[in-house]
């Protein structure tokens, strides 16, 4: 396959256009907001205050040798546009997202629905710790330890029916800590999908906690996906109901951008997105912007593990 020649990022290719048309104004408007919401300095500092210990045996055969990104980087640079555009706005605002109470439900195709309460999710399994890539489709990648178990060992309570094909996620939308979802940026809640062989994957993971600590609510708490070998938008945050479907539905990225976002979003750098090269990443931490960018690996780096998944597809067609 031909690989289109990487051309310079500009800065308004760092997010869609749809995303980066509405910055200039979310960051007007984002003070008041966040007055109106009573974000105040305690609620701020609250995205960081959270570091109970959630340790998890690690688990070689699902760790990667690369240096880990610092908890730093990790925990304050970050995609979740329910919180604002900007990648350190999450982390400021985040502290206002309410993770207790908290409940889980798992419905659709299955013959035993449930409501999981957090914490019963929590002891659903012994906890692993596992070291992965994140490769996020605006070219900078990530190395965590992510704190939690396979999303089979969930799936596998309700007893998925053989109608089920693929596993939709819906996360939260809390309107009142949320400044985000006053802007159309997306079809809110976000929902994202897989293809039920891929939610049923050992790799695929149900992530409570990351650097041997429970996730900081900027990072997705209380409990989020990890799917290391698609673009991270696939790994959605703050998850409120799991449902198995016979019918694939459309995620939020797939309907406000389809010709950018398709159904699979494996990292292959061979196809390029529409506006920039997927050639080539920047691994955040690496010495600031002036590091050279390193080989975009397929499917991140995971093809000896999952590229029997996709057999027989066009992988420029199936993106």
């Amino acid at each position: 396959m031909l690989i289109r020649k990487p051309s310079p990022l500009l800065a308004s290719e760092i997010t869609p256009e749809e995303v980066w048309r509405t910055r200039r104004d979310w960051m007007m408007r984002s003070a008041a907001a966040a007055a109106a919401l009573g974000l105040s300095g305690w609620t701020s500092r609250r995205a960081w205050a959270d570091d109970a210990a959630l340790p998890g045996k690690p688990v070689p055969q699902f760790t990667v040798p690369d240096k880990q990104t610092a908890f730093k980087d990790v925990s304050s640079y970050n995609n979740y546009y329910e919180f604002g555009l900007d990648k350190g706005d999450p982390a400021r605002a985040a502290g206002a997202l309410k993770t207790r109470p908290w409940t889980v439900s798992v419905e659709g195709e299955v013959g035993k629905p449930r409501v999981f309460d957090i914490d019963a999710l929590l002891k659903l399994a012994p906890m692993e710790e596992r070291v992965y890539r994140l490769r996020c489709v605006e070219g900078w990648s990530m190395v965590i330890p992510w704190v939690g178990y396979s999303l089979s060992t969930l799936l596998k309570q309700v007893d998925p029916t053989g109608n089920a094909k693929y596993v939709e996620f819906v996360t939260a939308a809390q309107r009142e800590t949320m400044p985000g979802l006053r802007y159309p940026v997306l079809d809110w809640p976000y929902t994202e999908v897989l293809r039920m062989d891929e939610a049923m994957h050992p790799l695929t993971m149900l992530v409570f906690g990351l650097y041997g600590k429970v996730l900081p609510n900027q990072n997705g708490a209380p409990l989020r996906l990890a799917v290391p070998w698609k673009y991270g938008f696939k790994s959605a945050k703050s998850l409120v109901r799991i449902r198995l479907l016979e019918q694939a539905p459309r995620s939020s990225w797939m309907k406000a951008a389809p010709q950018e976002y398709g159904f699979y979003a494996n990292v292959n750098p061979q196809v390029p997105h529409p506006r920039w090269s997927q050639a080539t990443e920047r691994r955040i931490g690496e010495d600031g912007i002036f590091t050279p960018k390193r080989p975009t690996l397929m499917f991140n780096g995971y093809a000896d593990q999952v590229a029997a998944l996709y057999q027989g597809l066009d992988l420029r067609a199936n993106y």
